[in-house]
This record gives structure tokens, C-alpha cells and sequence, in this order.
């Protein structure tokens, strides 16, 4: 049987190539995906960037620790404690001192993100001074960088300054740097300093008011320290899904092109079982030549992946999805999953294959008649309906229990799937009844299309299988994401109901004075509230972070209509809290411990209940209990009577020239429209990029390898009189036709899983719009059709070159 099998692989390698281009890149994928997950994981720290040379680095508190019986819980702080003033003078006891201070500076035609610094903290990067000299008086800065010139007067929103010098740009933040004095006026808290001492005795000094951080524990001061990290968990998020959709797809088409090549060679295998195989034989023929393929793909996709891992690294390090600094290592154990991985695909690719083989009779040889007689086997119609049950079973359970679950991203990635393989292995079952709805027009071509598909359904259905899983794929992830982003623009319009909400420019908020400026604008009712975070200990083990705003309940009351399931706001005070559902303590009148924004924890009544929604609408609190959060929003509410264009004047003139942006509520409504994160944008468009590869694979191949059947049956036609040009239409109608049956049973797939979206919502009280990716899905389509009649009509185009009669007798 092996030389069987190798013989078979030599004269049929037209029937393989599909297999093969698909496991290859497959196998590729797996490699970069494997070396990437290698690489992060041995990737060094990164070390301190603004405190490089510091001796010693004093930070406040920014960690809240909770004490469990499973051991200290701990969430990062949403307002970081600054150090004490008794701290600082423990501190200064021990050796010299250099207080440190960040704040946001806004200038006109400098670059984004710009941060003030005292200068003093500027030697510990180290900055070097590129031209000019230090700042020495208030009005005088220095910048990172060359776009400013010593000289240059610069308008920011701290008053008028002079750059007196640039420094070189270390390239991880746009700064400006400030007298120590100046410094310390426009930022008063120290939230960290340097100190020249010993750190055993900063420690004893400071005990648990403050960290202490020396060597590579410096980096912990800087602005982003977990940005790396976070970056290569995005990015391992990415290559992980990407791996997986790959796996899967592979093992589709290889499974696809060996179903359809057994039902091609059937006479073949029929002739062998006359000759004396027994259906063991068979199978193993067939499992040897996907072990062959798989071998050869394999050792092709390793070679791909090595080859294409380093440029792929350099590129998501431009893009920023990963760190400048990242780069592929030296590892042997991605290469070892990827090749055994591809050849385990490819052997469970062709494994049901081999067993339809391993059935064939020796009566099949006598057959003359190309009709498929059964295009779905028993073992194909059960796993179908095994996982069309299943998926409907989790999705009634998800529905029962927790329908928020269907709104998380791991979930409306994952779920798809196996809606989507049930359909494809149940779609021989619908595709003779669906193509005859298509070609039900009284033509000639209609008629030839429907009679052929209807006989060919194997053949239909192995076109017509991958065009309905990268639609269904694009539909349901695109407009998964599409409606999750409208039912959260939804429950923004619902509970604004302020004429104007007005923003800060800087990170900092608005101040004391501005909210008096707003206040004093006649005819409005504002409401100002701030960004905070709290935290609850559930089960008395998971600590969680909930986001919340801090408002005043009068003033709340008049700017926005929050969706409360039980109690009211009126009962909101310093005592209370208003949670959401999804707490698992949520009963008015409850009392809950609770951490606060800086960690003070307190235990509050609750005071209202809002529903779950999508799963932003957080908590609220009074402004007492958020300390140190600023007013980052207000809301303007206007009287009777009172003209919105004066008000809008007027708030403009309250918050000046930069200090922030006036929006009407539609305009700030289309503001905040959610837009889906870059990484999760791109994972996205690389997984459908995946799937729409692999489709024309598996679309070209199937043509292909069907031209050669169709040969006699094209020599038919000419020699009954059908011109060339006839000839081509008609197959391009057939190749057509099976796309669009598959782009509508993909259609289908999407609206069953948008349902269940929708439906989650629905329980979530929210009010859901399902929103249709029809953009992507006509891409999709559209792709899919061009490679059909290209990839069916050039084989025929060649064949029919040839004289009638002289293809008429042209061997299978």
C-alpha cells in the first residue's frame, strides 16, 4: 500500500496542493506564533528610564493589599497616595533630597503628551543638555527633543515661558522642565522622591508609609512600568487567536480536500478492493498519503516560520504592539509543536476520508453514472448534529445564568465556532433545495446549473463549505463587536440628559476656580463628577475593582438618568453607595465593605441598585468618598427658557481658550462611541485574513481538482452544440452559484449568533440593535466569487481548447 500510496501522490499532486499550501501556512503560523510566545517569555525587564542613576527612590503607597485566608489580594490604587510631610522629613534626615513631580502641560504646536518636571530630577534619566542652559527663574523651561529652540516663547496653559535650553530626548516621554520652585507650585503633592542614603535605613525610616525601590525596582517610578508587559500579553492574545483559527481552518480544508478526492477515486478504490484490498488497506493508503503530505507541509511550514518570524517581530515593534526592544530568540520547542502539530491535522484531516474509503465497494468500478448517491455519511451527520446541539445547549445555559458572559471577548470569539462547524458539516443536507431557490429562473443555464449542483453536491458542498465559514466568521466577530459598540452608545444616550457636558483639557481636571466660572453661568444646573475606582472583597477571596464616578446626588439627578432597578438616588449620601447587579451582594439596604480610590475602606449602605447593562455602568459614590479624584467631566443642565447658544458661549468663556471642550449632548454621544482597542482591531482582521486565505485555497483547489472530471461532461456540451463562450458561462454560473449558497447559509450563521447577542442584552436591559457588518460581508462574498469563476473558468478555458472529440476521450 505505501507504493501505492507515493505513486498516488505523484500522479494525483494536483488533488494535494491544496492540502499542502494550507498546512504549510498553517504550520508557518504555528512557528512565528510559538517562537513569539518563546521570546516574551524569556524577554528581559525593562529597566528604569527616568530614575536610571538614582540612588534610591522613595514612592508613595499606589498598591492597595488585601489579607485573605488564600493570601494578600492586590489592585493597583485609582488616586495613589502621596507622601506625607512627615515622611519626607524622615527622609531628609538621611542624605540629600530631590522631590519629584509629574504633571500634564498643554502647548500650542508641541508635541502631544507633554509632562513638567522639577530640573533638579533631570540628572537621574540622565537628560544631557543638547543646547542653552538650565531654567533659573519661574518663566523659564527646558524641553525634550528639537522641536523648540532656546528663545522660543511658549504660550502653555501654566502662563507664558521662555525655553532657555533642550536636552536629548531619551525617547520614552516629551518633557519640560520647570525650576524646582515653580515646579512645586503648579504640583504641591510629592508623590516621590531621591534620596543619597542607605536603603536598609530609608526603609527603617519610612516603615510601611511608603516603597522603598533600588536597583531595577526603580522602573516602578517611572509613568508606564507594566506598558511591556502588557504589550506582550496583547500581543501573545493576538498570535494565540490567530494560532488557534489557523488550526482550525487547516484542519477544515485538509478535510474537505480529502473527502472530495476519496469521492473522486471511489472507482479507483472500488478496483482495489476487486483486486484483493481489504478495506484496512485502504485506509491506510489514504492515512499514508496524509502522512506523507503532512510530513513534507510540516518541514516546509517550520522552514516558512523561521524564516518569517524575525521580520513579523520587527513589524508589530513598529506598530507598537509589541516592545521596540522585542525580537525572536533562539528556541528548538516551537518548532518541535509546529511540526507535530501539522502533521496531526493532517492526519485527522484525512482520517473520516479514510474510512469512507475503507467502505467503498468493489461494485463501485462498474458504476458509470457520476450522481453522488450519499453526500452525507452517518458519522458526518451526528458529529453536525451533535455540535449543533451543543451550541445551542451553552447558549440557553449562558442565557439562564450569566448572559454577560456572551459579551466578553473570549466568548463572542470562540462561541462562533461551533455554530459555524455544525453548519458546514450539515450544509449537503440544504445545499440541494437552496441552489434549486437560486437557479429557479426558466433558462437554459438555470436549468444545466441546478441539474449539475444537484448531482454534484459533493462538489457544491466543498465550494460552497469555506465561503460559508469565512462569511459566517466576518459576520459574526465584525458584527459582534458592531452591535456591542451600539448597545453601549445606547445606554449613553439613555442616561445623558444634560444640554452640554464640558471636559477638561489636562489630565489633572478642572480646578477650584473653573467650577466657580461654570457655576456662575446663568440659566444652567451643572453637575460636576469625577473618576474614581472601588473595590469589593467577594466570596472572601477575589478582590474587585469596580469603576465608579463620584457625584452629588442633587446635581446628578438633574444632568442624568441612571438605569436603577431598585432604590433611588435621592437616598445617595456619604453613608451610601449605588452598585449594579453584577455585585454579589446588590440588595437596598445592604451593608458592604468597600475599598475606596486611595485604599481608605469604609463600609456604606446601598443605596440603589443598577441594572448589569454591558458592563459599564460602575458604581457611584459622593465626592467625599473619592478623595483626591478631580472633576474630569460636568454635566450642564439648562433652565427653562434659556438659549443653548448663549450657554455654549458662555461655557467657553468659563473654561478658556485651552482649557478644555464645551460638546452638545448628541456631539458628545458620538465622542464616546466606543471604537474597538488597535490590538483587538487588528486580531480581528488577521483571524478574517486567515480565513479568507485559506478559503481561496480551498476554492481553487476544489476547482481545480473537479476540472479534470468535468472534462468528458464539458465535451458533451460542445459536441451537443454549445459554443466555447457558453461552455465558460455555464461553469462560471455553477462556481457562482455555490458561492452564494454558501455566503447565504454564512448569512444565516451570523444571524444566529447575533441572536444570542441580542438576546443577552435584552436580559441586561439593554435596548439592542443588531448591526450587520454588510461592508465586510460583501468584501468577503465578493472575494470568494472572483476566485470561484477565475479559479474554475481558466481550467476549463484550457480544456476546451482542445477539439470536442479528442476531450470526449480524455482519461480520468
Amino acid at each position: 500500500m505505501l507504493s501505492v500510496a507515493l505513486r498516488t501522490l505523484r500522479t494525483r499532486w494536483v488533488t494535494f496542493t491544496g492540502s499542502f499550501v494550507a498546512l504549510s501556512l498553517g504550520v508557518a503560523l504555528l512557528t512565528v506564533m510559538g517562537l513569539a510566545l518563546a521570546s516574551s517569555a524569556a524577554a528581559p525587564e525593562r529597566g528604569s528610564e527616568r530614575f536610571a542613576t538614582a540612588p534610591v527612590v522613595v514612592k508613595g503607597q499606589d498598591t492597595l493589599r488585601v489579607p485573605t485566608p488564600n493570601g494578600d489580594r492586590t489592585a493597583r490604587l485609582a488616586h495613589p497616595r502621596p507622601l506625607s510631610a512627615a515622611t519626607v522629613a524622615e527622609v531628609r534626615k538621611l542624605g540629600p533630597v530631590v522631590a519629584d513631580r509629574s504633571f500634564a502641560v498643554r502647548a500650542a504646536g508641541a508635541p502631544a503628551e507633554l509632562v513638567g518636571h522639577p530640573w533638579s530630577t533631570a540628572a537621574f534619566a540622565p537628560y544631557d543638555l543638547a543646547t542653552g542652559r538650565a531654567p533659573r527663574t519661574a518663566d523659564e523651561v527646558a524641553v525634550t527633543g528639537d522641536w523648540a529652540r532656546p528663545g522660543r516663547q511658549l504660550r502653555i496653559d501654566r502662563g507664558t515661558v521662555r525655553v532657555v535650553g533642550t536636552l536629548t530626548s531619551r525617547g520614552f516621554e516629551n518633557a519640560v522642565f520647570f525650576t524646582d520652585a515653580r515646579a512645586a507650585e503648579l504640583a504641591p503633592p510629592v508623590h516621590q522622591l531621591t534620596v543619597t542614603a542607605d536603603p536598609a535605613a530609608v526603609r527603617k525610616a519610612v516603615g510601611d508609609s511608603a516603597q522603598v525601590l533600588t536597583g531595577n525596582a526603580r522602573r516602578l517610578a517611572d509613568a508606564d512600568p507594566d506598558r511591556d508587559s502588557e504589550a506582550l500579553t496583547a500581543m501573545n492574545a493576538l498570535f494565540g487567536t490567530a494560532g488557534g483559527v489557523t488550526a482550525f481552518v487547516s484542519v477544515f480544508v485538509v478535510a474537505s480536500t480529502f473527502a472530495f478526492a476519496v469521492a473522486q477515486r471511489r472507482r479507483d478504490f472500488a478496483l482495489l478492493r476487486t483486486a484483493g484490498a481489504t478495506p484496512g488497506q485502504i485506509r491506510r493508503t489514504v492515512l499514508v498519503e496524509a502522512l506523507a503530505v503532512g510530513t513534507l507541509t510540516s518541514a516546509a511550514g517550520c522552514a516558512l516560520g523561521s524564516y518569517g518570524a524575525p521580520p513579523l517581530a520587527d513589524r508589530v515593534a513598529a506598530e507598537g504592539l509589541a516592545p521596540a526592544w522585542f525580537t525572536i530568540g533562539d528556541h528548538t520547542w516551537p518548532y518541535h509543536a509546529a511540526f507535530w502539530t501539522g502533521l496531526l491535522v493532517a492526519l485527522c484531516g484525512a482520517s473520516a476520508a479514510s474510512w469512507r474509503a475503507g467502505r467503498t465497494a468493489p461494485t463501485e468500478a462498474l458504476r458509470e453514472a457520476a450522481a453522488d448517491s450519499r453526500t452525507l455519511t452517518p458519522g458526518r451527520l451526528l458529529c453536525g448534529t451533535a455540535l449543533l446541539l451543543t451550541s445551542a445547549v451553552t447558549l440557553a445555559f449562558a442565557l439562564g445564568g450569566s448572559p454577560g458572559d456572551l459579551l466578553q471577548r473570549k466568548t463572542y470569539i470562540s462561541r462562533p465556532m461551533l455554530l459555524i462547524t455544525a453548519a458546514a458539516l450539515l450544509a449537503p443536507l440544504v445545499l440541494r433545495p437552496l441552489t434549486s431557490l437560486l437557479t429557479c429562473l426558466p433558462s437554459t443555464v438555470g436549468m444545466l446549473v441546478r441539474e449539475n449542483t444537484a448531482t454534484g453536491v459533493r462538489r457544491t458542498a466543498a465550494l460552497a463549505a469555506p465561503v460559508l465559514v469565512t462569511v459566517a466568521l466576518a459576520g459574526s466577530l465584525l458584527g459582534a463587536t458592531a452591535t456591542l459598540n451600539h448597545a453601549k452608545t445606547t445606554e449613553t444616550s439613555d442616561r445623558t440628559t444634560a444640554a452640554f457636558v464640558v471636559t477638561p483639557a489636562a489630565a489633572e481636571g478642572f480646578d477650584a476656580a473653573t467650577l466657580r466660572r461654570l457655576r456662575a453661568v446663568p440659566g444652567t444646573r451643572i453637575s460636576p463628577t469625577s473618576s474614581t475606582a472601588v473595590h469589593v472583597l467577594e466570596d472572601g477571596v477575589a478582590l474587585i475593582r469596580s469603576e465608579a464616578r463620584a457625584a452629588t446626588p442633587g446635581d446628578l439627578a438633574a444632568t442624568a438618568r441612571l438605569p436603577l432597578a431598585t432604590g433611588g438616588l435621592s437616598d445617595l449620601d456619604d453613608d451610601s453607595i449605588i452598585v449594579n447587579e453584577e455585585w454579589q451582594r446588590h440588595r437596598v439596604g445592604e451593608r458592604v465593605r468597600v475599598w475606596l480610590g486611595d485604599g481608605t475602606p469604609r463600609t456604606l449602605r446601598i443605596a440603589a441598585v443598577m441594572t448589569t447593562g454591558t458592563g459599564g455602568n460602575g458604581v457611584y459614590v459622593t465626592p467625599r468618598n473619592a478623595p483626591r479624584a478631580t472633576v474630569d467631566r460636568v454635566d450642564v443642565a439648562l433652565a427653562d427658557g434659556t438659549a443653548p447658544d448663549t450657554v455654549a458661549t458662555a461655557l467657553h468663556k468659563a473654561i478658556g481658550a485651552d482649557g478644555g471642550r464645551v460638546l452638545t449632548r448628541d456631539a458628545w454621544i458620538r465622542a464616546t462611541h466606543p471604537e474597538t482597542n488597535r490590538t483587538t482591531r487588528l486580531g480581528l482582521f488577521l483571524v478574517l485574513g486567515i480565513a479568507l486565505l485559506y478559503t481561496g485555497i480551498s476554492v481553487v483547489n476544489t476547482t481545480v481538482m473537479a476540472a479534470s472530471d468535468r472534462a468528458r461532461d464539458l465535451a458533451v456540451l460542445r459536441l451537443a452544440g454549445a459554443t466555447r463562450w457558453q461552455v465558460l458561462r455555464l461553469t462560471a454560473a455553477e462556481a457562482l452559484t455555490a458561492v452564494a449558497a454558501g455566503a447565504l447559509l454564512g448569512l444565516l450563521v451570523t444571524g444566529v449568533n447575533l441572536a444570542g447577542m441580542w438576546s443577552a442584552l435584552a436580559l441586561l436591559s439593554v435596548r439592542p440593535t443588531v448591526t450587520l457588518p454588510w461592508q465586510a460581508l460583501g468584501a468577503t462574498a465578493t472575494a470568494c466569487a472572483l476566485l470561484a469563476v477565475l479559479s474554475a473558468t481558466l481550467p476549463a478555458a484550457v480544456a476546451l481548447r482542445r477539439r470536442p472529440v479528442e476531450l470526449a476521450g480524455v482519461r480520468e
